[in-house]
């Protein structure tokens, strides 16, 4: 996830770090996981997460979304060797 703080989330950036403990939290209950990186540039935020289903990732999302604190945009990724066992199905 590609993570931005709205207004309201850098009014509030003293609780930043019990938003993200409550975020992994919401993670772990789902099934997931979730690990934060703050960063540099176009995005304040970098998050890898991991969830049984995508059904729980977008439950995942909105929870976090809900808060309105930060605005996100996911990318869905394969490792290395998931993305293999596709190409190596190509004709």
């Amino acid at each position: 996830m590609l993570i931005n703080w709205t207004d309201q989330g850098m009014r509030n950036v003293k609780e930043t770090a019990k938003r993200a403990e409550a975020a992994r939290k919401a993670a772990d209950k789902l099934g997931g996981r979730l690990e934060l990186y703050y960063t540099l540039g176009e995005y304040d935020i970098v998050a890898i997460a991991e969830a049984p289903s995508d059904e729980a990732q977008l439950q995942l999302l909105m929870q976090i979304g809900a808060l309105g604190n930060v605005r996100t945009k996911t990318l869905k990724a394969w490792t290395e060797s998931e993305a293999a066992k596709v190409v190596s199905k190509l004709s």
